[in-house]
């Protein structure tokens, strides 16, 4: 799970973070906060318990 400050910078991260799609899975690269994950999603409200302090937040190609 990541944090994200606004969504166009969430589809930026998607974007950077995708090695391929095909019929709607993705492969993300390794090391990212998507790593593992074959799609991803967002929510303007949180989706689980975790400390938001404890989560990755505004992940950048640097934190690799």
């Amino acid at each position: 799970m990541a944090t994200f400050v606004s969504e166009p910078q969430l589809l930026s991260y998607v974007r950077w973070a995708t090695l391929s799609e095909l019929d709607g899975l993705r492969k993300f690269e390794k090391g990212s906060a998507l790593a593992s994950y074959n799609q991803f999603g967002y929510s303007g409200d949180p989706l689980t318990d975790d400390d938001s302090e404890a989560v990755d937040h505004n992940p950048t190609p640097s934190m690799l």
